[in-house]
């Protein structure tokens, strides 16, 4: 039995043998899917249109390494110009060398990772190589055509809840200050998902140019959500810079602004850490009850022994009572309106929104305006799941095959058909143990699975 299981590979080197043969048979297959379909594109072109002048050969990096292939290339006699037509069916630009797919993990990495270097490392990892450096991952998100116009395709009642902060980043160059980014997080409430509360149409709105934010926000809200300002209500949640506190001016009674919980806690924490009524606001402050908050705070001032903390402390009450039904439960207001409030949460997650950009464009980073807003962008629509990859090669639709798309379907499922004929064979030529006798174990092996059904 010894001299049996000596002939085994180790499970690590059948794995990584495992994964070097699909590398391999998943570069030979494609190659011959992709010129299995331009050789149909070939017979179905119009001749009188299309001159073929040679063929050419390309490499693509894909996900699973690189793919070498041969495809036809043409003269346009009405447009004038050369074309791949594979290119153009199939939505890629072959003189780019890298696949669709790959690019596209390559900046959601980008947006995942701590760094750029980071996501090349990781992508390297995953392919196997160093398929991308980390220039050119910043390059692709500098020129990826995000777009965060993705109307949502259903509403779910008339309430919109906003999560609005800022984010100073700093600038490249000399004497440069930061900026500030204005983020808006939009959901229309919360569904479970299991064990898992999830936000219900989820959007982000990053504020670009001049102009009044909440303004552009409204224009926004009207183009994404349908938001119908004689119907929609907005619970809208921020700390008190001046910019956010301005939608209650400019929505009036169709908004109920709270200030967020986090930067009030924080700033309370800071002035009555330790002192004796710190316990008694912390009670009011959790169950929201705003008139309450105030009699505690009034009867604190005069008594924090620090001048500093007073004029934070006044400053606070002034605040508040400037703002009434800023500590409010929105969910009283919502009552109010005729709007049913079963299964809605407190707002203030904001905070939480901030965090995960600032751990990705802050951390001792300073950024250029135009790499921050590529990146902001991609960011925004990989949160909210509505990455999309137009494609970059950009064609008429002349250009194009006139074939419908069930002809499309036919010709892709026939390329793949002769394509698989390769299957058996690629995979034999590049797994060393299946090269071996009939008499050796792994051979008995396979052929029990063939038995059974599996292979």
């Amino acid at each position: 039995m010894k001299h049996l299981t000596t002939e085994w590979p180790l499970l690590k080197e059948l794995e990584e043998q495992l994964v070097r043969t699909l590398q391999k048979v998943f570069a030979v297959l494609l190659a011959a899917l992709l010129e299995e379909i331009d050789q149909q594109l070939a017979e179905a072109r119009d001749k009188r249109r299309y001159q073929l002048k040679d063929k050419r050969p390309t490499t693509i990096q894909t996900l699973f390494g690189e793919v070498t292939f041969r495809r036809n290339y043409y003269y346009d006699r009405q447009a004038g110009a050369y074309t791949f037509l594979l290119d153009a069916e199939l939505g890629f630009d072959g003189a780019q060398s890298i696949s669709p797919c790959l690019e596209e993990t390559a900046v959601e990495l980008a947006v995942e990772c701590s760094s750029y270097r980071k996501a090349a490392r990781t992508l390297e990892s995953i392919v196997g190589y160093a398929v991308m450096s980390h220039e050119a991952i910043r390059q692709l998100v500098l020129e990826a055509p995000v777009s965060l116009h993705h109307p949502v395709s259903q509403r779910h009642g008339r309430v919109l809840f906003v999560e609005a902060d800022g984010l100073f980043i700093s600038r490249q160059g000399k004497g440069k200050r930061a900026k500030e980014e204005k983020i808006l997080a939009i959901h229309e409430g919360w569904k479970r998902n299991g064990s898992q509360l999830e936000l219900v149409n989820r959007r982000h709105y990053l504020h670009e140019g001049a102009g009044d934010v909440w303004e552009r926000f409204e224009e926004w809200l009207m183009n994404e959500y349908a938001y119908d300002p004689c119907r929609d209500l907005l619970i809208i949640n921020g700390d008190a810079a001046s910019w956010i506190t301005a939608c209650r001016e400019y929505f009036g009674k169709r908004a109920c602004f709270q200030l967020d919980r986090f930067h009030v806690v924080r700033e309370l924490r800071q002035c009555l850490s330790g002192h004796p009524r710190w316990r008694e606001v912390r009670k009011k402050l959790a169950k929201q009850d705003e008139e309450g908050l105030l009699v505690e705070l009034n009867s604190a001032v005069g008594t924090l022994e620090d001048e500093a903390k007073e004029k934070q402390m006044a400053a606070m009450i002034r605040r508040i009572e400037s703002m009434p039904g800023c500590i409010r439960d929105d969910r009283e207001w919502l009552s109010e309106q005729g709007v049913e409030t079963t299964g809605m949460r407190p707002m203030g997650h904001a905070e939480s929104v901030m965090s995960r950009f600032a751990h990705r464009v802050k951390s001792r980073r300073s950024w250029k305006d135009q790499g921050l807003r590529a990146f902001l962008r991609a960011m925004a629509a990989r949160i909210d799941g509505i990455w999309r990859r137009n494609g970059q090669l950009v064609e008429e639709e002349e250009t194009r095959t006139a074939a419908s798309a069930s002809t499309k379907s036919k010709r892709v499922e026939q390329a793949k058909r002769k394509a698989g004929r390769l299957w058996a064979d690629v995979v034999r030529q590049n797994l060393p143990c299946l090269q071996r006798s009939s008499g050796t174990p792994i051979h008995q092996a396979l052929s029990a699975l063939r038995d059974f059904g599996w292979v």
